[in-house]
């Protein structure tokens, strides 16, 4: 999953900055990245009735190192008890404040063609702290038409829509040709943050923030660990480097 940020992540004042908040954490944008890895193991811990976990457990939960997962907890003030281990729950609360997952935020999805369509009915958002408000399209056909409760509107009605439903944040996952001026409207009606499933580039003003996800380049990626390992395989002794050890998943 590639990134485009703009302006300041929270925190990045400083100390002493006005208006900055003396309890929220600067972190790092890889630890950023990590930390829902953390939350999905954290509740599947809790799920399974666990109270405790070391950073060792939680680490291959989570798939990383367990020395990386400490040093990013240490972010957040966590830094467990020698011979107990981290409070499943006590830590699943943390990090869902850092990520803001105690406000229930309100999604906009553009877009509702095949990919679109698969997004507004999936479950998985709810239960994270999402909730999908509106769904738009330009097509004719789509409009009118009722998906996981909700009916698609006409992108025409967008703009009044964020203000309406308290929108913060815009899911795009329409063609590439169109996504440039749907963002263009979320940003004008005051969304600030994007997740853009459109294969291009969006332009954006400062303080906008937007994630791209294109399926075919993570597709592209694991094209070239594959051609890698054939290639290594097919040297001298037929051994990939690294096999022998345990390697993170590739992207983490």
């Amino acid at each position: 999953m590639s990134q485009q940020r703009h302006g300041n992540t929270p925190g990045k004042a400083g100390a002493g900055s006005a208006g900055a908040d003396p309890a929220f954490p600067d972190l790092p944008e890889a630890t950023i990245a990590r930390l829902p890895e953390y939350l999905r193991a954290l509740h599947n811990l809790a799920e399974a009735g666990s109270d405790t976990i070391s950073s060792e457990g939680l680490a291959a939960a989570a798939g990383v190192n367990s020395a990386k997962l400490r040093k990013d907890l240490s972010h957040l003030g966590s830094y467990g008890t020698r011979g107990v281990g981290y409070d499943v729950t006590l830590l699943i609360d943390q990090i869902e404040y850092i990520l803001g997952l105690d406000q229930r935020r309100a999604v906009a999805l553009v877009g509702v063609g095949n990919l679109g369509h698969a997004l507004a009915g999936y479950a998985g958002f709810a239960s994270r702290g999402f909730r999908i408000v509106a769904l738009f399209d330009a097509d004719l056909e789509q409009v009118g038409k009722a998906i996981n409760g909700l009916t698609v509107r006409h992108v025409g009605e967008l703009r009044r829509a964020v203000v309406d439903e308290g929108i913060t944040i815009g899911v795009i996952s329409t063609p590439p040709n169109a996504a440039q001026g749907v963002a263009d409207d979320l940003v004008a009606a005051g969304v600030t943050s994007i997740l853009n499933f459109a294969p291009c580039v969006l332009s954006v003003p400062p303080g906008v923030d937007v994630r791209k996800v294109d399926l075919a380049i993570e597709l592209q990626i694991l094209s070239f660990h594959e051609h890698r390992k054939a290639s290594l395989t097919a040297l001298p002794g037929g051994r990939v480097h690294g096999e022998d050890g345990n390697q993170e998943a590739v992207g983490s």
